[in-house]
């Protein structure tokens, strides 16, 4: 399954070829030396990095790897205790105070689908009844991926691979955002009643939701960020779609607030700028915003 899934996507890179591309080259303005930028995914493995024509030159020619955050500070054991904390329910709540018996009931018949097991297992139930619906809809989306995925692992990603490798090399490791700031804002940027209503559109459309991020992850190999824009922009026209103010809080409104910091890491090091490819495109995104602040952005062949 895992072979040919893989060939699946080296299909879709053959195909979309010369127009598909995750690196781009930042120079002009004020540099002295020209920066990078890459599109990640946080599901990819490290392999994929050698796909990705001029990526290694890159790694090698840069002086310093900046990313949405500085992964060791997210490793500390105050900040991972503070994240865990964001991700649980009030104390003394469960899911079981959130949604009702039918909606659980629908929760399990998921779980048990994609693991298993579910909630009525006293195990489970205890590592994660307690934890928000946003964090139970992102564990979801993880055991969808690793579904169709065999030898999904974890702990050999993408998007950590770069700050991984800049460390070894004795560069410095430089973020967009704190860790506190991406708690607010990924774990706490909505009420619980939201995070109900968007945990119940996964459940009650596992297919749609499943495919979409089947979609999402084969144009993220077939380097197509035009592609992906355009499977994050599809609407179902209900209550399960985003609203424009929670789309500027994901994606907006954080690459704008980037685009303060970029120019003066760019300007004090050439840098690999590694942030999620979902930041990348449109008239919003960070190569547009590049492009509006007078660099030279160019996709590496």
């Amino acid at each position: 399954m895992k072979k040919i899934m893989m060939i699946a996507l080296l299909m879709v890179v053959a195909i979309t070829g010369a127009k598909a591309q995750l690196l781009y080259k930042i120079s002009g303005k004020d540099l002295k030396q020209p920066s990078y930028i890459v599109g990640t995914y946080h599901l990819a493995p490290v392999s994929f990095v050698d796909s990705i024509p001029g990526l290694r030159a890159a790694m090698t020619g840069t002086q310093q790897v900046c990313g949405d955050l500085d992964m060791s500070d997210m490793m500390s054991p105050l900040k991972m205790q503070k994240r865990m904390k964001a991700m649980m329910l009030p104390e003394g709540k469960t899911l079981k105070d959130y949604l009702t018996v039918e909606e659980m009931d629908k929760l399990n018949q998921l779980m048990k689908s994609l693991i298993g097991m579910d909630l009525t297992n006293p195990i489970l139930e205890q590592q994660m009844g307690k934890m928000t619906p946003s964090a139970i809809n992102t564990q979801l989306a993880v055991l969808m991926y690793m579904k169709h995925t065999p030898g999904f692992d974890p702990t050999n990603l993408f998007d950590g691979y770069f700050q991984k490798a800049a460390k070894e090399a004795n560069k410095p490791v430089v973020g967009l955002e704190t860790m506190d700031f991406q708690i607010k804002t990924l774990y706490q940027g909505k009420s619980l009643e939201r995070q109900k209503t968007m945990l119940m559109c996964m459940v009650n459309n596992t297919a749609y939701h499943e495919q979409n991020l089947i979609a999402l992850t084969r144009a993220f190999f077939a380097k197509d960020l035009a592609k992906m824009w355009e499977i994050t922009k599809e609407k179902e026209n209900n209550s399960c779609d985003s609203t424009p103010e929670e789309d500027a809080q994901l994606i907006d409104n954080r690459n704008i607030d980037w685009l303060t910091k970029l120019p003066a890491i760019m300007a004090d090091k050439s840098t690999l700028i590694a942030v999620g490819a979902g930041h990348l495109p449109g008239d919003k995104g960070v190569l547009s915003l590049l492009r509006q602040a007078g660099y030279t952005v160019e996709a590496v062949k």
